[in-house]
């Protein structure tokens, strides 16, 4: 049996898209899904537990990602286990080879490759993921897909690990390049920001998460952070990228500068999400392929 662990804070708007590809082919036996609405003012659990088995619904008070991982752990017995996203589609093919790609000697954790969901972005937005698809660091990584699985080693690897706002970030970084694996020809379908500011409140928690770990004791040592070598190459290589390049660089350093006023503030980044992502027409399985395929990106 898949565990699948699914954190759902007001997440009704998408949370469907995602349980009806996930039991849409699931066998008898073969899932066990929890979905975890934690802090909720809408109906998510009401939508969650409305396709029945294999999904189950567990509701925590609190609104905390946190809270609602620890929860799913308590409740997912056994191994593999997967951490997804609830506004990310997933199917359930790209599950199972998942799955078995987590059998193979060594491989401690899996993600799949991702395709962006870019339809109806403005060009900042889009200049914005070119130039993210392409860094080095977010081609090689587990982080920013929405969907981490782990075998029983690899979550004993990630459990060790002091809790973090970047949890996707650090669950990459503890597993070597030989113990996780980006697996071929599975694929997440993520949906990007649909407005400025959003992005800038995705990339604010995003800087939050890494200054997080940079200062956190028995975290791992690499942050992933981007190098300007690596945009300097990237503008060199293809002129035509410059502009880009340039448009990712003023967001990156915007997004630092308010994750430290943030910080100092004593605000709270749980939810510095994009709520425009979710909203709009849904992304069905056929323009999954079609809205460009990145292997791998955060």
């Amino acid at each position: 049996m898949l565990r699948i662990v699914i954190p759902a804070h007001n997440e009704a708007q998408v949370i469907g898209r995602l349980l009806g590809q996930l039991v849409a082919t699931a066998e008898e036996g073969e899932f066990d899904i929890l979905v975890v609405a934690n802090g909720c003012n809408d109906n998510t659990a009401e939508v969650a537990a409305a396709f029945g088995p294999p999904v189950r619904v567990l509701s925590v008070p609190v609104a905390s990602k946190r809270e609602a991982l620890a929860a799913g752990n308590r409740a997912a017995n056994g191994f593999p286990r997967f951490y997804v996203d609830a506004d990310v589609e997933l199917r359930a093919e790209d599950v199972r080879e998942l799955g078995q790609a987590l059998q193979r000697p060594g491989v401690l954790a899996v993600s799949p490759e991702r395709t962006l969901a870019m339809t109806g972005r403005r060009w900042p937005i889009r200049w914005y993921y070119d130039v993210w698809a392409r860094l080095p660091e977010v081609e090689q990584g587990l982080f920013g897909r929405g969907v981490i699985g782990v075998s029983e080693a690899g979550y004993a690897r990630v459990a060790a690990m002091p809790p973090v706002l970047a949890d996707d970030l650090v669950a990459s970084l503890v597993f070597s390049p030989a113990e996780r694996v980006i697996v071929p020809g599975t694929m997440v379908t993520v949906h990007t920001p649909r407005t400025f500011a959003d992005l800038l409140r995705v990339r604010t928690r995003a800087a939050m998460g890494v200054n997080e770990i940079e200062r956190t004791e028995d975290a791992p040592d690499s942050t992933a952070r981007t190098r300007p070598a690596d945009l300097v190459r990237m503008a060199s290589r293809d002129v035509r990228l410059a502009p880009r390049v340039a448009l990712f660089l003023g967001v990156a350093l915007l997004a630092r500068a308010r994750a430290r006023r943030v910080a100092a503030r004593h605000h709270d980044s749980e939810w510095l999400r994009a709520e425009s992502s979710r909203t709009g027409p849904a992304v069905d399985g056929d323009q999954r392929h079609a809205n460009g395929k990145y292997s791998t990106i955060r």
